[in-house]
């Protein structure tokens, strides 16, 4: 397999587009047919708006980073539009198509450089974060994610296998950002836990079954009903998807449910369990779901501190889930690994045994 790794950094290291609100709005226009007010929204790599017409209907534009392949374009594109034909239940958004029939179009940028431009439907829900956090809700996120992941099962892409930063079972690949912490205590703490990967996770992977995942699966990319915040209604933000092992979706996801109550494992053993009684985790996912979920809270800290001192204008957005990593770390340093994994496993364990007294 070629080596892209430098594609990867390249996209966490050019900076994302920025067309004004008017050119966005005549852009729309042009390849849409479609009128409406625009709303700058955050993200990382891409500039994202929400078009509103004067009848209330609004959409997603994305305007890719430059760095972006078209081809990885292409691959999310594809995702979406397989999503909507095998599980058209599933509440992800929709491929708008261009008046010429497209399902992206290109446009440029300062300088003449070139990028795609595409249009999704835009899905209406709060987003998880802003609610107050309950077993019955952290259940649904589970389940919901289980659906999704068996929905992409037998999906697959010639891009499904390009590189991202952002994923837990190629860790190793930032060991070099270490040295970027410049608290002794922290970089310690982080440097244990990229052994911990290094010595009992990497070697396993390549046993573990593999599929296109959502790679991105957490509080601000979930919404749910306003009257009732066990409804989910929307998965949002697609752009980490790759192809991986499907622990490390779970393990992805079940690491931000360790804030919110009292015991950091309590939240993360619900939507573990949850996810288990959709699609169960083999007996070496279990051994190592645990170990997944302290190295994503590592490759959080290690790209979120990297990028905040490169981009210090976008820090809020890049170290949002900073301070919540380092938490993690810290209280999973103080568990063995059997212990840690004991924790996260109750409910599956509970659910085994059950099935054994049926």
């Amino acid at each position: 397999m070629a080596d892209n790794r430098p594609m990867a950094a390249a996209a966490l290291s050019t900076a994302a587009p920025n067309l004004a609100p008017n050119e966005v709005r005549a852009l729309v226009r042009c390849l849409y047919g479609i009128d409406g007010s625009v709303k700058s929204l955050v993200g990382e790599r891409d500039q994202n708006c929400c078009v509103e017409t004067a009848d209330g209907r609004r959409y997603v534009v994305k305007i890719s980073n430059p760095s972006e392949p078209l081809a990885v374009v292409d691959f999310q594109i594809a995702a979406l539009e397989h999503i909507a034909r095998v599980a058209p239940g599933l509440p992800a958004p929709r491929v708008v198509r261009t008046l010429g029939g497209r399902a992206r179009d290109s446009v440029a940028l300062a300088g003449g450089v070139q990028t795609s431009v595409r249009m999704l439907t835009y899905l209406e829900g709060v987003q998880i974060r802003e609610t107050p956090r309950t077993a019955a809700q952290r259940r649904a996120m589970g389940r919901l994610l289980a659906e999704l992941n068996l929905a992409l099962r037998d999906f697959n892409h010639p891009s499904a296998t390009h590189d991202l930063l952002w994923n837990v079972s190629a860790a190793q690949r930032l060991a070099s950002k270490l040295d970027a912490i410049e608290d002794a205590p922290r970089r310690a703490l982080a440097e244990s836990f990229m052994t911990r990967f290094t010595e009992h996770v990497l070697p396993r992977l390549p046993a573990l079954r593999s599929q296109v995942i959502h790679n991105d699966y957490h509080l601000y990319n979930v919404l749910v009903a306003p009257e009732d915040h066990q409804r989910i209604v929307g998965i949002i933000d697609f752009g980490d998807m790759l192809h991986a092992p499907l622990v490390g979706e779970v393990a992805t996801a079940a690491a931000f449910h360790m804030t919110g109550s009292a015991d950091p494992f309590e939240g993360a053993a619900q939507f573990v369990g949850a996810y288990h009684a959709t699609l169960p985790l083999s007996e070496m996912e279990q051994e190592v779901v645990t170990d997944l979920m302290a190295t994503r809270h590592l490759i959080t800290v290690l790209i979120s501190e990297w990028r905040a001192r490169r981009y210090p204008e976008n820090r809020a957005y890049i170290m949002r889930h900073n301070p919540a990593s380092w938490e993690a770390l810290s209280l999973m340093a103080d568990l063995s690994r059997d212990q840690a994994r004991d924790l996260l496993l109750t409910e599956v364990r509970k659910g085994q045994t059950n099935e054994e007294h049926h």
